[in-house]
């Protein structure tokens, strides 16, 4: 046996009893300094927070923006920030216990729950803030028209709280009969899709094309296309 092999397998033990946050934090840490946006589920209620690298004795500073107490009353207990295991995401108070803490769910994107209260979201104030943009450029009037461009139905996409992150969509009268028993009541952008979703649990996905319309997906020689009016 070389010289070699009884040092690196003495490395190896010794990065194996490394407890598990001194060896996969350090990564989570750094993605999260930054200016983050914490809302509840819908957005109605948001706080920019800045998560900072400074070090203090229970964990590391962070600055909410002054109108964050009146928005989510619990911010006021917030004093700094950690990350708890391999993947946990805490607000803590000044004795470093949780406020809420935070796990992953979708990239850049975390879930939080306070007994009580419900879910809130923690995301990268950028996107949010994108996000909300886009959200906002799709509340209004849009007609459902077949790829020979005849309109079978005209909706409003509004942005009423349904729960779930979901917003309430009214449709008009006199659509065609497969839109009319489909008959969507909400909607929402996931994925840069445009989702309808009926009362029944049904989902149509369309997706943007290079035109800026949404087309139904799969799409089809006769497809079912959504325009702004």
């Amino acid at each position: 046996m070389s010289r070699a092999r009884p040092l690196l397998i003495a490395l190896v033990w010794f990065a194996a009893s490394l407890p598990a946050s001194a060896q996969d934090t350090s990564g989570l840490k750094k993605a999260m300094i930054g200016q983050w946006e914490l809302a509840t589920t819908e957005r109605s209620k948001t706080c920019v927070v800045t998560l900072k690298p400074d070090t203090t004795p229970r964990g590391m500073k962070l600055d909410l923006e002054p109108s964050c107490a009146a928005a989510l009353p619990f911010t006021k207990d917030i004093a700094g920030w950690n990350v708890k295991g391999l993947d946990i995401v805490r607000l803590q108070d000044a004795n470093g216990e949780a406020v809420l803490d935070f796990t992953e769910v979708e990239a850049g994107i975390f879930e939080g729950l306070r007994q009580g209260e419900g879910v809130y979201i923690l995301q990268n104030l950028a996107a949010a803030r994108s996000l909300a943009k886009s959200m906002d450029q799709m509340i209004g009037d849009w007609a459902m028209v077949r790829g020979n461009g005849a309109v079978v139905c005209s909706l409003v996409l509004t942005n009423n709280d349904a729960g779930n992150d979901n917003f309430e969509v009214f449709v008009k009268p006199k659509c065609d009969p497969t839109v009319a028993a489909f008959a969507p009541t909400q909607w929402r952008l996931e994925h840069g899709q445009m989702m309808l979703m009926s009362a029944r649990g049904e989902t149509w996905r369309f997706e943007a094309d290079d035109n800026a319309q949404w087309r139904l997906v799969p799409d089809s020689a006769n497809p079912l296309i959504m325009l702004r009016q």
